[in-house]
């Protein structure tokens, strides 16, 4: 007789399935993928032949648990220059995408039922996460400037009230998932100062900020902190591309302690030989190239919205990332029409509900990435999208 393994499953609802394999649409406007075209097959093959040439022989040991220390070196320099962020190679942790940093964060602060604060509509990869923590997670509303400070204290006081002080801020402030959306300079000092009078720590979640097309960059919070209050993640999945598997984190001394404790194996050095070589010498290069390349596809998806959408709905214009959020009105439910959009005109879109720390919130949202598609492509696959929506008396 088989084992009953329902009767020995560790306590607590899990809603995963086994993934199946993946279902792309030719209109991809689901994932954030990078541009295939782009990606630079020759200059990864180029620099990990540098790399194993100078130091391959290093894939014969194990590998500082932290991570490949060259590539710590690399990135030492690079959040200095480019997010004012002032750490030693030390301070560095390499994780398997942002993913595993994230998760190990939320292992070393969380229990059951603590209070963490997010946006209204929040990445749901992190959004998974925190589920599987079993925790409370409470979305707070944002405008065009960012998480709405009084809102955000709001929220604090409630939980205290509630003897339930929130365990943890999560931010992606610079170009957010999904809403696309940086939070500004000032509104970053009025939510620090906030978050500090009340000791609430913030997870930084920082990884669209090379992917820039206008604008000033805008410095992290983990540089405005003086309370050793703020971890940092980074990654290199939208940069290179996902398939690198490859982030990172700083954070205060004895967060890293911590995390180190709870860290459950290393990356690969043979990837991190590659990416420390190729960000040494192409990286800010192929920067520029993608930026470019996606701020031309980020024109033709608001133009074709524009085109097609009307006054029908609403929708972001980022100067950055790979989101537009799009705001159908009050009663509309586009989660329904996913698979159908598939099935139909073979697009691919994300319902609003992914994204919502409530799950009965975010029906009339969706969010659509426009890095896989050419412009052409996109500007065919909202068409289609809109008059598919059309048949649906959606807009």
């Amino acid at each position: 007789m088989p084992l009953d393994f329902e009767s020995i499953y560790a306590a607590g609802k899990f809603t995963d399935l086994r993934i199946p394999r993946p279902r792309r649409a030719k209109y991809d406007f689901a994932v954030a993928y990078a541009d295939p075209g782009s990606l630079p097959h020759a200059d990864i093959v180029e620099s990990l032949e540098e790399a194993l040439t100078e130091y391959g022989s290093e894939l014969a040991i194990y590998t500082h648990l932290q991570g490949n220390t060259k590539l710590r070196e690399y990135l030492v320099e690079r959040l200095l220059n480019n997010r004012d962020i002032n750490v030693t190679v030390d301070d560095i942790i390499l994780g398997n995408g942002s993913a595993e940093t994230i998760d190990m964060i939320c292992d070393i602060l969380l229990d059951p039922n603590d209070v963490v604060l997010t946006d209204q509509w929040v990445y749901g990869g992190t959004l998974k996460t925190l589920k599987k923590k079993f925790v409370d997670i409470r979305g707070i509303e944002s405008d065009e400037e960012g998480m709405i400070p009084e809102l955000l204290e709001y929220e604090i006081k409630k939980a205290i009230d509630q003897d339930n002080k929130p365990k943890l801020l999560y931010l992606i402030p610079t170009f957010q998932n999904p809403q696309g959306f940086t939070i500004t300079l000032a509104r970053r000092k009025e939510i620090l100062k906030i978050t500090n009078k009340y000791g609430i720590p913030i997870l930084e979640d920082d990884c669209y900020a090379d992917n820039r097309y206008e604008g000033n960059q805008v410095t992290s919070f983990f540089n405005l902190d003086s309370e050793d209050s703020v971890i940092y993640v980074g990654s290199f999945s939208k940069i290179i591309g996902p398939g690198m598997a490859l982030g990172y984190m700083t954070a205060p001394s004895t967060v890293l302690d911590k995390i180190m404790g709870v860290k459950r194996g290393r990356i690969s050095d043979f990837t991190a030989m590659a990416v420390e070589r190729y960000a040494n010498k192409f990286l800010d290069t192929h920067i520029v190239k993608i930026n470019h390349i996606q701020k031309m596809r980020r024109d033709a998806m608001v133009s074709a919205l524009g085109e097609n959408f009307g006054t029908s709905a609403k929708w972001s214009n980022p100067d950055g990332g790979l989101y537009i959020w799009v705001e159908f009105p009050k009663g509309t439910d586009v989660q329904a029409l996913v698979i159908k959009s598939l099935d139909q005109i073979n697009a691919g879109f994300h319902p609003g509900t992914d994204y919502s720390p409530d799950p009965s919130k975010g029906h009339n949202f969706m969010r659509l990435c426009y890095g896989y598609n050419d412009t052409e492509d996109i500007s065919v696959g909202i068409s289609k999208l809109a008059e598919f929506l059309s048949k649906e008396e959606i807009i």
